[in-house]
């Protein structure tokens, strides 16, 4: 049996259908080889962040339980995205959709392909807040727990859609 790590992922859209390119996100990591979609957020909007006059994003984050290894869930996040019209025309460009892992269990990695734990999401009230909404108690290596970091972002605009 394949021991398994529990990743996040952050997920976000701003250009087409956001909500459809969120569920149809959820419902593609739900099927990746060797891993179970454990939990989901609920969806949110946010303003953008260091990109003035975008579209507002639809957020979430996901935790799966995974047999992948990091570099290549990644890869299986970037095919995904890929296969939703992602395109990678310029830094903070809007997107159809877009896939960040943000921790994968207690590993810290440091290369030109993937940063792990993700560097800026201790500064990010989309991510902060849907990871507080499926567990308040993790702890961001190097910055404590989630819901002690809710505090930090709240001058950043974000709503939960029902």
């Amino acid at each position: 049996m394949i021991p398994l790590v529990r990743a996040w992922v952050a997920l976000g859209a701003n250009l087409g259908e956001p909500r459809a390119a969120l569920d149809r996100a959820f419902e593609s990591l739900a099927r990746l080889p060797q891993s179970r979609l454990v939990a989901r957020s609920s969806h949110y909007r946010t303003a953008p962040v260091d990109a003035p006059g975008q579209p507002d994003y639809w957020n979430a984050v996901a935790a799966l339980d995974t047999g992948l290894e990091p570099l290549s869930l990644l890869r299986a996040l970037q095919t995904i995205e890929t296969s939703n019209g992602r395109e990678r025309s310029f830094r903070n460009a809007p997107r159809t959709l877009d896939l960040d892992l943000l921790l994968y269990g207690d590993i810290t990695l440091d290369t030109p392909e993937l940063i792990l734990p993700h560097p800026r999401m201790h500064q990010r009230a989309f991510v902060l807040v849907p990871l507080a909404e499926i567990d308040p108690d993790l702890r961001l290596p190097g910055h404590g727990r989630v819901s002690a970091l809710l505090p930090s972002v709240r001058d950043q605009r974000i709503e939960r859609i029902e």
